[in-house]
């Protein structure tokens, strides 16, 4: 059986830098998509490659809903939760379990 992981994502540039969050199916793709430059838009316009947080949703639904939940966060919340995960900021994509790229 081939069971689809959605994941929800934050990228930065650095602990003070702009946020940025998403929601994809194949979160190892996505960040290196990020981190070569190929997506237009906001994470190329300001230079984000670094991944700070993410979490899995149990479904696609669910991983869009929290996506558009935490788009409505203070700063301040969003830099907790990651904080809480990845104090130090450190791009999580170098830690990234190949499950991720399922999808």
């Amino acid at each position: 059986m081939n069971e689809k992981h959605f994941y929800v994502y934050i990228m930065s540039n650095n602990k003070r830098g702009v946020l940025y969050i998403g929601v994809t199916n194949n979160l190892m793709r996505r960040v290196q998509e990020h981190k070569q430059g190929l997506v237009e838009g906001f994470t190329k316009k300001y230079n984000l490659h670094n991944l700070v947080y993410f979490e899995e949703g149990e479904n696609a639904y669910a991983a869009i809903s929290r996506e558009k939940q935490l788009k409505t966060w203070h700063r301040n919340w969003k830099t907790n939760l990651i904080e809480e995960k990845n104090p130090e900021w450190k791009d999580l994509y170098l830690e990234l379990d190949p499950e991720t790229s399922s999808g």
